[in-house]
């Protein structure tokens, strides 16, 4: 073989590598974009083709207690039982809902429900007076004491009227000096009143479960303002308990370091923003200079802006070891978080959270 003919040989053998790295280096590339965008919009896709439904099936199990409060409509109905898992999504639910002729008509108070029911058997439980739990109030942790006593009227059948009265007076109660509001101090538990049980006497016996859990956890009065107003950002903040112990540190760090702590929770309950139900802040709360805003003042804000469990006010005064100086949510189903300790590296977990957002529209971005 002459080397012309080798050298041809050579060439024709080079060319068919290469052609067969394109097609990998094409196939992964596909690949990785098919598995980027069914990470993306593979429920959106699985519902549209039929694969998978949106509803739970069969009668469920387990327990829950959900409340439904004054003024509620179908639309909140449905977003509270996703949220509680006792139905799979608020759209199946409210699209049973919208079926029912004549339409349905919900009483306020608490319901003793099982989780992952079918949407249908979740709306036949709600109708159903056995379920009704009379003089009883659920309360979820992350609460304001204005969303706390709607819970508490509609549960226990306290007049509103006479729980916003006896929040007016936060000396009335026994708090440590300097306190002046009972923000924080109602803790988030399931309670049984008695029927002549009166505003003031629920609101006292919320407050006294709270100091018992800060004795319990060996928290001075003198310092319980304070751990309750970080504890309160922490429930806020955290998404999963598991990141509770995180988000603490990211607090302690910023507040160690100087810096700004910038939490959302503080900008958007300073302007009332807090029910919103959107994860991102407008400009006008990341402006506003009011002493909750930790967007506009350094250190801690005024005051709690809800009411902590054990689990964050345990993480507060437990902050887990690490650098870290940034968090943002990136999946709001699972409620992840991610934590950096670089301002790049935060940068780039936004971008997930952007993205994830774009394709899960509607769900609290």
């Amino acid at each position: 073989m002459n080397a012309r003919t080798r050298g041809e040989s050579s060439g024709a053998g080079k060319k068919v590598l290469i052609s067969l790295l394109v097609a990998v280096l094409l196939l992964g590339g596909l690949a990785a974009a098919g598995t980027y965008l069914w990470s993306q919009y593979g429920q959106q896709l699985s519902l549209a083709f039929g694969w998978t439904t949106n509803d739970y099936e069969g009668p469920g199990e387990g327990e829950t207690i959900v409340v439904i409060t004054e003024g509620e409509i179908g639309s909140d109905i449905a977003a509270n039982l996703a949220a509680a898992d006792v139905v799979k999504t608020s759209e199946a639910f409210y699209d049973v809902l919208l079926a029912q002729d004549p339409a349905v008509e919900f009483l306020p108070g608490s319901y003793r429900l099982k989780l992952q029911m079918s949407a249908k058997g979740a709306l036949e439980a709600l109708q159903d007076p056995a379920n009704k739990m009379e003089l009883t109030a659920m309360i979820p942790e992350g609460k304001t004491v204005s969303q706390t006593i709607e819970l508490i009227a509609a549960g226990a059948d306290i007049p509103l009227a006479e729980l916003e009265a006896a929040v007016q007076d936060p000396a009335a109660f026994g708090l440590p000096a300097g306190v002046d509001t009972l923000e924080g101090w109602l803790f988030p538990a399931t309670y049984e009143f008695e029927e002549d049980t009166t505003g003031a006497e629920a609101i006292q016996r919320l407050v006294d479960e709270q100091r018992n859990v800060l004795t319990e956890l060996g928290v001075a009065e003198a310092d319980r303002e304070r751990v309750l107003t970080i504890a309160a950002m922490i429930q806020r903040e955290g998404g999963r308990i598991e990141d509770f112990g995180k988000v603490s540190r990211v607090i302690q760090n910023r507040l160690d370091q100087g810096m700004k702590l910038q939490m959302d929770s503080t900008a958007q309950y300073g302007m009332g923003q807090h029910e919103d139900g959107s994860v991102w802040s407008t400009d006008e709360a990341l402006s506003d200079d009011n002493p909750w805003n930790t967007y506009v003042h350094e250190g801690l804000p005024k005051g709690p802006i809800a009411n902590p469990g054990r689990d964050a006010i345990s993480a507060a005064l437990n902050p887990e070891p690490g650098d870290w100086l940034y968090f943002v949510a990136i999946n709001l189903d699972t409620r992840e978080s991610a934590f950096s300790v670089t301002q790049e590296e935060h940068d780039a977990s936004v971008q997930r959270l952007n993205e994830w957002c774009a394709a899960n529209p509607g769900k609290g971005c």
